[in-house]
């Protein structure tokens, strides 16, 4: 799998989108749609979503400058 197919993601449900919360500050999250992430700004963490289902492990996060 190319770097380009790893970071392409399938749509995500909006409705989803509602009810998810950083795990690390319990803040809200923003959805990246050209990175195909979700953005914690309280944390400055971004969860990656692959095949539409975003990957909420802190330690699989990437730090946000």
């Amino acid at each position: 799998m190319s770097d380009t197919e790893k970071t392409e993601s399938a749509p995500i449900d909006p409705r989803l989108l509602e009810i998810l919360i950083c795990p690390v500050s319990g803040g809200p999250l923003q959805y990246d749609r050209e990175a195909g992430e979700l953005i914690s700004k309280k944390a400055k963490l971004a969860y990656q979503i692959r095949e539409g289902v975003p990957i909420m492990l802190p330690d699989e996060a990437r730090e946000l400058d």
